[in-house]
């Protein structure tokens, strides 16, 4: 045997020895988990704990499937995913459909349950460092109150669980609470949070104050709407007149009056902190201001081409700023038109589109034949921020496309060209499903999104990363709340005020002081609809206001152009160009085999999946399913 075999025998005897004399050597420790009594035994561990469960939040509604295309907003262009089974009301607890993971039912309680961890040890802390132990504190009963919110606007009441269920437990089953019971849950939990993150460090993406003052405005307002009052929804729905339970799905007595007055103090509150952006108006900006203005709104002060000082209505927001693939990084590729490259995911419709206001105030109407011959021609400034029409000017081409389109314009209509052979031909636009760039991810709604994606053209969209943060709440919403709330209160003055506080900023006129009462509700709802367009209010709102047959059940409704050449023109390279072309615009609705709408009132609640059900024998299921 040779020298070094024999040192390798020594030095295994040894450890060997060294292993069998102590216990250290298997008494060690994981090195990519913390335990328990290590986590809340030191400040900086209790915090990432903390921080950690805002990854409830996920894309926020940046995933490629937008909550838009559940709503008369956009059609989700790519099959098979599970959008046609909630939009068809084919959606039952076995196949509920689409449903990000933010309204997920087992993914909430999952970050629920890790609230309750934290606030439980909290209670008591191992650490000496009472600012923390108050601000986490404030952050966690915060969380629990968002996450109990995005269950209880998709199901109605939910069981409200507050302790942390461990393995052994003899029962894991519990009924749900009453909708009410939910509401005062969940206001209680952001006052406390408000109460506990007065005077906090305030850190981009994390809660503050005003976003628990946020959410008790948003909460309280839903609770004062049509279908969480069940004798007016009653009246409206036989499927919830007939339900067994309805004290799930809204308030069976008190006065309504009072849930109003309660929405309208609360979100007082928030108007109150004057957050606002360009709201101190007292007469429209130029229309070219007004589309700038919401622009940088959007963009939430994340673009290096738009006013950054707009960043302040950003109540809360989630922000991608890792290098890691966030998908909500992507919005441009995502959304943006195929000629770019990109997927046209979440494509606005002809429905949308209709319900921007003409810039004197007026409703755009199809019958006017001014308003059919240039339907985007004087249009609200909100419209040409949001979203990408045909002729509309964007970003430059990439290299392979450039030669054949130079003018950097969204191009969605069949055009006649002179080819080289001076005959007439169609050409189809370079942003179509005829498109000879990637026709696949053509719109077939004759649109693409421009909200949320970066203009800036150093962000090339199919593969640089933007750092436009999505608005988990921002000032206008509360802004917007007050408003309805002074309208159900008769409150009309008041209301108009505040709402073209909103109007003036994008360069649209007042609202007459003639309007108001119902009249006066119409227009709001659809200000509200036009401005927090694509930030998932709309799902939410038109059932809450329970007009969600005649919206949300309504076909999806497209564009068709096409450009005929006037005489003696000669275009041999497309551009948008009407002292060339005579443009057609016909609206037409969808083909039913790619998408067929249809609205069941089931619908105005979520079911709640079989294997909940079947988990816990408790539960009550939803109406009508």
């Amino acid at each position: 045997m040779n020298t070094k075999n024999i040192i390798y025998i020594y030095v295994f005897v040894a450890l060997f020895a060294a292993a069998s004399c102590s216990d250290d050597f298997v008494d060690t420790k994981p090195l990519n988990e913390v335990p328990d009594e290590d986590v809340w035994s030191d400040a900086a561990f209790s915090e990432a704990f903390v921080i950690g469960i805002y990854n409830g939040f996920g894309q926020g509604g940046f995933d490629e499937q937008m909550q838009a295309s559940l709503t008369d907003e956009a059609l989700f262009t790519h099959p098979g995913r599970g959008i046609n089974t909630i939009n068809e009301s084919r959606s039952n607890p076995s196949d509920q459909g689409w449903i990000n993971g933010s309204y997920s039912w087992s993914e909430m309680y999952k970050r629920i349950r890790a609230t309750n961890k934290a606030l439980i040890n909290l209670e008591e802390p191992l650490f000496d460092d009472p600012e923390l132990v108050a601000r986490i504190s404030g952050e966690a009963h915060f969380l629990r109150a968002f996450y109990y919110q995005q269950l209880l606007r998709y199901y109605g009441g939910v069981p409200l669980v507050t302790k942390v269920y461990e393995l052994g437990e003899e029962d894991y089953t519990v009924v749900r609470n009453s909708y009410e019971e939910c509401v005062d849950f969940i206001v209680s939990d952001c006052e406390a949070a408000a109460e506990l993150l007065e005077g906090a460090p305030e850190v981009a993406g994390r809660a503050t104050r005003a976003a628990a003052m946020a959410l008790k405005a948003r909460v309280l307002l839903y609770a004062a709407s049509d279908l969480h009052d069940i004798s007016t929804a009653s009246s409206k729905s036989s499927v919830i007149a007939g339900y067994d339970h309805p004290e799930y799905l809204g308030y069976t007595s008190g006065s309504r009056t009072e849930r109003w007055e309660k929405a309208k103090v609360a979100a007082k509150a928030v108007v109150d902190m004057n957050m606002g952006y360009k709201l101190d108006l007292s007469e429209p900006v130029t229309p070219q201001e007004g589309k700038e203005n919401y622009i940088a709104l959007s963009l939430g002060g994340g673009s290096a081409v738009a006013d950054a000082a707009a960043g302040t209505e950003l109540i809360l927001g989630r922000f991608f700023v890792d290098e890691k693939d966030e998908g909500g990084a992507y919005v441009g590729r995502n959304n943006g038109p195929n000629g770019y490259h990109n997927w046209s995911g979440n494509t606005p419709t002809q429905n949308l589109v209709d319900d921007y206001e003409m810039i004197d105030g007026t409703r755009f109407d199809w019958d006017n034949p001014v308003h059919a011959a240039a339907p985007y021609k004087d249009r609200d400034p909100r419209l040409y921020a949001s979203i990408l029409h045909d002729g509309a000017d964007w970003k430059p081409r990439t290299s392979d496309v450039e030669d054949g389109e130079p003018f950097n314009q969204i191009q969605t209509g069949r055009y006649e060209v002179i080819n080289d052979s001076g005959q007439k031909e169609i050409f189809y636009g370079y942003d179509t499903r005829n498109s000879s760039i990637e026709d696949w991810n053509g719109s077939y709604t004759g649109y693409t999104m421009r909200k949320f994606i970066d203009p800036d053209p150093a962000i090339v969209d199919q593969n640089t990363r933007q750092q436009i943060p999505w608005p988990v709440f921002k000032y206008t919403e509360a802004v917007l709340n007050y408003a309805e709330a002074c309208i159900a209160l008769g409150e009309d003055e008041e209301a108009r005020s505040w709402l073209n506080k909103i109007r003036y900023r994008v360069g649209m006129p007042a609202i007459p002081d003639t309007e108001s009462g119902d009249v006066l509700m119409d227009r709001y709802r659809n200000e509200r609809r036009v401005e927090l367009a694509y930030e998932e209010h709309r799902f939410h709102d038109a059932r809450r206001w329970m007009i969600a047959p005649e919206t949300l059940g309504q076909q999806v409704r497209t564009i068709n152009i096409f450009g005929a050449l006037k005489a003696g023109a000669d275009i041999e390279v497309y551009r948008y160009d009407p002292e060339s072309y005579d443009y057609t615009y016909t609206p037409q609705e969808l083909d039913p085999g790619i998408e067929n709408r249809n609205w069941l009132d089931k619908m105005y609640f979520i079911s709640i999946h079989r294997d909940e059900i079947n988990r816990n024998d408790k539960l009550v299921q939803n109406p009508g399913y």
